[in-house]
């Protein structure tokens, strides 16, 4: 069969094997969950032991890399997002996400618990600036990084709120991500060829570019004069999205070549998840160390414009050894490793990681207010509490505002149905029943004429090749078309929504040419 759109042509017979497990591009991942947990977590121990103390004691800085949990959000963010815009740029027969879905989706999922977490600020710690209309609007739509002299003493923001600087910078990068996006596929295009690996590597290439802006950006504000949150900005941190971004294409690129070398390094990488981890854990301590800055952030001076640097490069290193072989592993992935990440108390954990985020500082911070016990508390006495508090709160805020915000964000259609009350319904059984009638027998009925019966089905004619090419029937051929995202479901939250008749679905894999099967594929590709 001649697929002229790809350039190949292929004659698979039905003694060819399947194609090898690949990576996943859509639907729920219960790994990422276990991910999103430890990022919430070790923020949270970081955290606690800023508010405690403990981080400027002996050995404190330790705690300090409890901070690498923002890097693995903004790496899954690029991963998870980026997808579908990479998909779109590969696959030619994949559509363009609506710009306007997308954001939708996005200011259903952080802004409604988000606020949440504002309002109750506001109304407990904040309360002497309830009735500034500036500390409101630029608290709410996460743009309080960007004031000039703003009324609390932290560059970070509100003490009660130092947390949600990172939030501001995501929400930076989502509304930057379509035209980010937009840039990079008008660069890939940029070539007479179809190939999908010319057009991955062109992308690999536009996003490695990309990264580099982070570089220049953190060595210019020590360089120029800044504003005094300039180093919280969201042009500091593209090289930690940009690894999401990047094996988003991986992924990708994997599917829709099978039998190169992308899926091969896929598995390899995921097979050495243990060598991964184990690099993940030395980075780790170099990013607690001073090499990597200062325990606080927000603190710049002209002798840290190379510590910051470096800071950037051996965080994003530790999160792309950590998440890297989960995103790339193919099918179900590693037992172990989903046995440690995918098990059901890391799930659960994982669903909850945003309210977890979200309430750990006012929680935290009004503990140690509430106490008097500001840096004169310790981890091992204080983080057991402060994690059960933080875990409750965050589990009514899953259930009570999340899941029903995610609910609001699907297309009315997309929707679940109420199902219907069964007590509603009247009790058949208290239903008085009808009087029996009297019987009457029944007239026999007249016999039917015997049916002739069917004709055996003919057998096919083998396959000969004097007959014209018009009437073989070779097997065709299908490239795999990525799944699209659900679109009742989110992205990064990774959990489909209730079964649509509207939903794509992926097609089965091309069996690859084996035994009796015959392959031609271009000179250079495997």
């Amino acid at each position: 069969m001649s697929n002229g759109q790809w350039g190949s042509t292929t004659t698979v017979r039905a003694t060819a094997r399947p194609a090898p497990g690949l990576p996943a591009v859509s639907g729920h991942q219960d790994a990422l969950d276990g991910i999103r947990a430890i990022a919430a977590l070790a923020v949270l121990v970081f955290h606690v032991a800023g508010s405690s103390g403990s981080l400027y004691r002996e050995y404190g800085w330790l705690y300090n890399g409890g901070q690498i949990g923002v890097p693995i959000f903004f790496t899954l963010s690029g991963l998870l997002l980026y997808r579908p815009f990479a998909a779109a740029v590969l696959d030619v027969r994949r559509p363009k996400p609506s710009t306007r879905t997308y954001l939708r989706k996005r200011a259903f999922r952080i802004l409604p618990a988000y606020w949440a977490v504002v309002i109750c600020f506001m109304l407990t710690a904040g309360l002497w600036h309830i009735a500034d209309p500036i500390s409101w609007g630029s608290l709410l739509t996460l743009t309080h990084t960007y004031l000039p002299e703003p009324w609390w003493d932290s560059s970070l923001g509100p003490p009660h709120l130092g947390q949600a600087w990172s939030l501001a910078v995501e929400a930076a990068w989502y509304l930057s991500l379509p035209a980010t996006a937009a840039v990079l596929a008008w660069y890939a295009r940029r070539t007479s060829s179809n190939d999908v690996g010319v057009r991955a590597k062109r992308l690999l290439r536009g996003l490695a570019a990309y990264a580099g802006l982070s570089m220049v950006y953190a060595a210019v504000i020590f360089l120029t004069p800044y504003h005094q949150n300039i180093g919280l900005w969201l042009p500091r941190f593209f090289a930690w999205f940009a690894i999401g971004m990047a094996l988003a294409v991986i992924t990708v690129w994997a599917r829709l070549e099978p039998y190169g070398p992308v899926p091969r390094l896929c598995r390899t990488v995921a097979a050495s998840w243990r060598a991964c981890w184990a690099g993940a854990a030395l980075l780790y301590v170099i990013a607690s160390t001073p090499v990597t800055g200062p325990l606080g952030l927000g603190v710049w001076s002209m002798d840290m414009a190379w510590t910051s640097i470096l800071d950037v490069v051996v965080s994003g290193l530790c999160a792309a050894a950590f998440v890297a072989p989960v995103a790339l592993a193919p099918g179900g992935g590693d037992p172990v490793m989903n046995a440690i990440l995918g098990n059901p108390v890391m799930r659960f954990l994982g669903r909850i990681s945003y309210s977890v985020f979200l309430w750990q500082m006012l929680i935290i911070v009004g503990w140690y207010d509430w106490t008097g016990r500001a840096f004169k508390g310790s981890v091992k006495t204080d983080l057991p509490l402060l994690l059960a508090a933080t875990i409750a709160v965050a589990t009514a805020s899953y259930y009570l505002v999340e899941r029903p915000a995610q609910r609001l964000a699907r297309p009315r259609r997309d929707r679940p149905k109420a199902k219907p009350d069964r007590k509603a319904q009247p009790d058949r059984k208290a239903q008085p029943e009808p009087e029996a009638k009297p019987t009457q027998q029944a007239e026999p009925e007249p016999a039917r004429k015997a049916e002739p019966e069917p004709e055996p089905a003919r057998k096919p004619e083998p396959d000969r090749p004097d007959r014209p090419a018009e009437t073989r029937k070779d097997l065709p051929v299908v490239r795999p078309a990525v799944q699209e995202d659900p679109p009742d479901g989110d992205p990064e939250d990774g959990r489909p929504g209730p079964p649509s008749s509207a939903r794509s679905t992926l097609p089965d894999l091309p069996a690859k040419p084996g035994g009796a099967a015959t392959a031609e594929r271009p000179p250079g590709r495997e």
